[in-house]
């Protein structure tokens, strides 16, 4: 049987180094991105070594979009067809709109909207869609709930949420699956750490290890899973967020933030 392939963006650290784990651990062959000088090559040897499946990988920056069709012509020159795509690079932020300048704004955008839009259309336009390949975007709860302070990375998430959705329409009649991840909070920095630990109750239980996501992200990615939403309380608060009248959640969310 073929060993899939599986492309995987922001790779490096967090959540996508942990996606690349989990996928290198049930035997797929990985196409690795992420920023120069951010150790991808190191984490392609060890994972070569340590999981026995070959890995090809891009250092880049994926806000120049100029460089996408390189990705492909060059794995198509080496004959790696991609049969799994994960757009998982993205940046976030926890601040006041204007405390940001619009190159901050811009960067957002580009690597969580356009770089996920150019990515999954220059991959549908390469695979056999009567064979399986799968799509799996990296949204966020951050684009369900209205968050101040998070305001542009929840506006493209909700995005994604969308685009996601569409995908699985215009898909139906194939092979394709496509999947929308929607995780909580993830461990996936020191600062995220320090600052996650600092929450109190359910805040704090919604808090989950980008291990745990990578392997709930994998499971329902493969069983052909419209959303994935990792933990039982974070799923638990989505079904709340229906019947929760929208001027109570207004209040709730002034309250936490403190706003008049």
């Amino acid at each position: 049987m073929k060993r899939l392939t599986a492309l995987v963006t922001g790779a490096s650290e967090g959540l996508g180094k942990s996606l690349a784990f989990e996928l290198a651990n049930r035997n797929f062959n990985l196409v690795l991105i992420s920023l120069p000088a951010s150790g991808l090559p190191e984490l392609a040897a060890f994972i070569r070594s340590n999981f026995n499946v070959n890995v090809h990988y891009f250092e880049l920056d994926l806000t120049k979009a100029e460089l996408f069709t390189g990705i492909f012509d060059t794995l198509s020159a080496e004959q790696v067809p991609v049969d799994i795509l994960v757009n998982n690079a993205g940046l976030g932020n926890w601040s006041w709109f204007e405390d940001k300048n619009i190159d901050f704004y811009k960067t957002q955008i580009d690597l969580n909207i356009t770089s996920t839009v150019l990515l999954t259309r220059l991959f549908l336009g390469q695979v056999d869609k009567s064979h399986p390949s799968y799509i799996l975007n990296v949204g966020s709860l951050g684009g369900r709930f209205i968050v101040p302070r998070k305001q542009v990375y929840g506006a493209t998430k909700s995005f994604i949420a969308y685009f996601t959705k569409c995908l699985q329409l215009e898909q139906s009649g194939t092979q394709v699956r496509v999947s929308l991840l929607s995780p909580g909070g993830i461990n996936t920095k020191p600062e995220l750490l320090v600052l996650n630990h600092s929450l109190k109750g359910i805040s704090r239980a919604t808090i989950l290890e980008p291990e745990e996501v990578a392997r709930e992200a994998v499971d329902g990615l493969l069983k052909g899973k419209k959303e994935i939403i990792p933990g039982a309380i974070n799923r638990f608060l989505v079904l709340l967020d229906a019947f929760l009248p929208g001027r109570i959640k207004e209040m709730i969310i002034k309250r936490k933030l403190a706003l008049g």
